[in-house]
């Protein structure tokens, strides 16, 4: 369907027909939650995991004499295109946070039989009538996620009428609820893409983080019957202390004994609710970077992704702007009971789409919350290698309880980052890991000892 405000902008006729380019660049699509902006807070595709393994990387390619792209390369030249403009093209939407599985890692699950959640969610015609809307407000890319979706009994209705509002729909599971019938289904009515996490070469592994017996064997007939029909199907993970030394094993086995991509990463966050129990199970910077440096992909694709996103980020508002990533720019997201905010980890002030329209949300009150300014200037503010690190508000106000808060952790991890694959950091402020600050001459010899023991 052709979308009013795409009509308006012409963005339509871009998104359909993209502009020829020389090669790749890192970077896909992948996770919705960063369509609209390489410079995306956890789930960033593009920052943190599938970055670093993008899907679709075909090269531009010559057929009849016309050049054609990949998608990844597509994409990437879309958004930059639209980057300064404000159109909803990329959403999230959280069908539930109830799950079968009870991750120790998990920033959202509740359990699957709470009945108070499950009253609290949007019905289908609730649903319905939100996707009416962000289809017409220029919506393009979607992403069902939760908890698990397919806890959902009208899974299927609320996913056949989604499509048939020309949205690319993505698919955030664990696997474990596929039957037959399911992957038939989704066999008939192909989506954009599916995701599926993975936790562990062994059962005992994977069971120790999702805390379900029975829960591997399931994840993997569920990974089978989706490839089995040619779905378009990504397994991925996160890495955390109780499965580090499987990583390579998994890896091993999604790409050389099953044939699909994997993808895997490390940066864990409080809850929602901010409890901090996640991070009990969160690596340390040096084991994340020295995750980067026994993998000679990983680390290639670092080095182009900084390469074609340096310095801070692009402008999209007045420089003192709260939110500078694309979170209310050209993204936005809703919790299982209709509360729209510009992302989902974000635990501040949302708009109750049950009492208004989307375009009002839309409109009026991201609106007001992207004009938010910043009450100080701190080290993050000029960050060269902000692209690297993630940090945002949101991650701020999880893991500090302050939205300008830099994030110690971020930028230990980024600026290791940096020093071991030798990307310049410029100075940007009084920052601890730079050179000539108190903490800068103990983070290289942390890399000295990472690259020794590569080596």
């Amino acid at each position: 369907m052709v979308d009013k405000k795409l009509k308006e902008s012409g963005l339509r006729d871009q998104a359909l027909k993209p502009e020829k380019t020389q090669s790749s660049v890192l970077s896909p699509h992948h996770s919705v939650l960063t369509q609209s902006s390489v410079l995306s807070t956890q789930h960033s595709a593009l920052t943190q995991s599938s970055a670093l393994s993008p899907q679709h990387s075909s090269l531009a390619q010559h057929s009849a004499g016309m050049e054609t792209l990949g998608y990844t390369d597509w994409s990437l030249k879309f958004h930059q295109r639209v980057a300064t403009r404000r159109v909803p093209l990329s959403g999230s939407i959280e069908l539930t946070r109830r799950c079968n599985l009870r991750c120790v890692h998990c920033y959202n699950n509740l359990p699957m039989d709470d009945r108070k959640t499950r009253r609290s969610e949007l019905s289908f015609e609730e649903y319905c009538r939100i996707l009416d809307e962000i289809s017409a407000a220029g919506c393009l890319w979607l992403l069902f996620t939760g908890g698990e979706i397919f806890i959902r009994p009208d899974f299927e209705d609320l996913y056949t009428y989604a499509r048939r509002k020309g949205l690319l729909i993505s698919l955030f599971t664990n696997g474990t609820l596929i039957t037959p019938a399911v992957a038939d289904f989704l066999a008939a009515h192909r989506p954009f893409s599916i995701e599926i996490s993975i936790y562990g070469r062994t059962r005992e592994t994977h069971e120790r983080i999702t805390g379900v017996p029975g829960s591997y064997q399931r994840t993997l007939r569920g990974i089978r019957l989706l490839s089995e029909r040619g779905l378009p199907l990504i397994l991925k993970t996160m890495v955390m202390t109780l499965n580090r030394h499987e990583v390579r094993d998994m890896q091993r086995m999604v790409e050389e004994e099953l044939g699909l991509e994997f993808r895997f990463d490390a940066m864990i966050n409080p809850r929602i609710d901010c409890s901090q129990s996640p991070l009990a199970v969160r690596l340390r910077p040096e084991e994340i970077v020295a995750l980067d440096l026994r993998d000679p992909r990983r680390t290639s694709e670092w080095k182009r992704f900084c390469g074609h996103f340096p310095g801070p980020p692009p402008d999209r508002g007045p420089k003192d702007a709260l939110f500078d990533c694309g979170a209310g720019v050209q993204a936005f997201a809703i919790d299982p009971a209709g509360r729209l905010s510009n992302c989902l980890m974000w635990t501040g002030t949302t708009y109750n789409l049950r009492q208004g329209t989307f375009n009002e949300g839309w409109e009026t009150f991201l609106a007001a919350v992207l004009a938010q300014k910043s009450r100080q200037t701190t080290k993050c503010s000029a960050c060269g290698i902000k692209a690297m690190c993630g940090m945002c508000p949101v991650n701020g106000a999880l893991e500090c309880l302050d939205p300008e808060a830099p994030v110690d952790f971020l930028c230990r991890v980024a600026h290791l980052r940096a020093c071991a694959l030798n990307i310049p950091v410029p100075p940007h402020g009084d920052c601890e890991y730079c050179e000539g600050g108190r903490k800068y001459e103990a983070m290289r010899k942390t890399v000295a000892a990472l690259r020794a023991k590569k080596d």
